[in-house]
């Protein structure tokens, strides 16, 4: 079209048509952004979820454990005093409870349980 034609209906409707192709264009990069926005927070809520879950999961496995070895204390004491009361003797029933002892000292450690000896030691 040059600058001295007129313009004729078929190029206003063309021009109408682009207008409204443009804002729907834009309409729909508004709306891509917005998705891209929740994709993000959803995808950064579940990651806080998962965090949240391995933590709790984490918590309640050491709470057990505690409760575990909390409740096995009487049993140490109980084999301290067996050990104790066997003195010098030996025999089969001592090394019994000997391996026994020996062997739940370890359980008991590699579950963060560590033996403290306060002989000798002002009570606080």
């Amino acid at each position: 079209m040059t600058e001295n034609q007129n313009p004729t209906p078929g190029d206003e409707n063309d021009a109408t048509l682009e207008s409204q192709l443009r804002d729907e264009i834009e309409a729909l990069r508004g709306e891509i952004e917005q998705l891209r926005a929740d994709s993000l927070r959803e995808r950064a809520d579940l990651e806080n979820q998962r965090k949240r879950v391995a933590r709790d999961v984490e918590q309640a496995r050491r709470f057990a454990n505690e409760r575990l070895l909390g409740e096995l204390l009487p049993v140490f004491d109980s084999l301290d005093a067996g050990l104790a009361a066997a003195g010098d003797q030996t025999g089969p029933l001592k090394d019994g409870m000997e391996l026994t002892y020996r062997q739940l000292l370890k359980v008991a450690a590699d579950n963060g349980l560590a033996v403290v000896d306060p002989a000798g030691q002002p009570f606080n």
